[in-house]
């Protein structure tokens, strides 16, 4: 067959990858913390290229997950929470996994064991499914759903990754989707250029909180060289059918990224970190702290799913 799925385990963690053999592109997906995305490896002038900034090992990852993310699933709330709290229906709640800052942060699923439930190869693709089921663990979020993660290896050096969140609760739930992987292609960031079809962007506060403002920002609606510009902000993407949201280019080795999406995901954020070796791009379906300012929040019913959608595509540019 073109394509495969394979399971082994390498410097003290477990790892599921898909590959398409006639390409040697090959996606590496850590269940176990997770289902985050490890690696999406091209081959780029005769030797393998990770595009994904990941975790060396364990302990690597032990250290540097609750700073980091790299990677990781953002469910139920996505980016920064202010003061880890919000109120729905006329009650009050309180997140317990908290920042050193007092927000909550990027979600409650970054480190959950998910379970793989399906797995499937061909000529055609490549996929693994995950499931988590989140049953009430942090009293600030006292709500039952399950998380499911298929990802699918296309040929063309595609991967589609898909989450579907069922609300198995007796009452609406508050859900906001989202992922963050680093990409890097090579080099610094400095030189990348960039482009994502966004003319708009979410105030923030001095907390990284939105103001409920939107700032006009066309700095790349068209390509641009990221040079060092230090970016940690929101962007409200405006999808085009059938083109990127999003496209990552490093002019000196010719390696390109580009990421689709649809209606699902309509904010972006973008952080560049202080290292300059990978930029973190972060489709989301609500803005930052949405459980509060209600941007992009979905109110899922009893016994009701929704799934997002996100496709990213990499390759090597011909010379001119």
């Amino acid at each position: 067959m073109s394509f495969s799925v394979r399971r082994f385990s390498q410097n003290d963690l477990s790892f599921v990858s898909l590959q398409d053999n006639a390409t040697n592109t090959i996606i590496t997906i850590l269940p176990a913390c997770g289902a985050l995305l490890h690696g999406f490896e091209l081959p780029v002038q005769g030797s393998p290229l990770n595009i994904i900034d990941n975790y060396t090992n364990k302990q690597d990852l032990e250290k540097w997950l609750t700073t980091s993310y790299k990677g990781s699933k953002l469910s139920p709330f996505v980016c920064r929470m202010r003061n880890g709290q919000y109120k729905l229906d006329g009650g009050e709640f309180e997140i317990d996994n908290k920042a050193p800052d007092g927000t909550a942060i990027h979600g409650l699923l970054y480190n959950k064991p998910f379970k793989i439930v399906d797995e499937f190869a061909d000529d055609k693709m490549a996929m693994v499914s995950m499931r988590y089921r989140f049953n009430k663990e942090d009293a600030g979020y006292p709500f039952d759903y399950i998380c499911e993660v298929r990802y699918t290896l296309l040929p063309q050096q595609t991967l589609q990754v898909e989450t579907t969140i069922l609300n198995l609760d007796n009452c609406p739930i508050p859900i906001a989707d989202g992922w963050h992987p680093y990409f890097q292609l090579g080099g610094t960031i400095n030189d990348y250029e960039f482009q994502f079809s966004a003319e708009n962007m979410v105030a923030f506060d001095e907390t990284l909180l939105p103001t409920g403002e939107l700032i006009h920002d066309p700095a790349f609606a068209h390509p641009a060289v990221i040079g060092d510009r230090q970016l940690d902000n929101c962007f409200v993407v405006e999808p085009i059918e059938q083109r990127p949201c999003a496209v990552l280019f490093n002019p000196n080795n010719r390696v390109w990224l580009s990421i689709f999406t649809n209606s699902r995901y309509p904010y972006l954020q973008i952080y560049t970190p202080p290292h300059r070796k990978s930029i973190a791009i972060e489709n989301l379906s609500g803005a930052p702290d949405c459980f509060n300012n209600g941007m992009g929040l979905l109110l899922l019913s009893p016994s009701r799913s929704q799934t997002f959608t996100v496709w990213y595509q990499a390759g090597v540019a011909e010379n001119d």
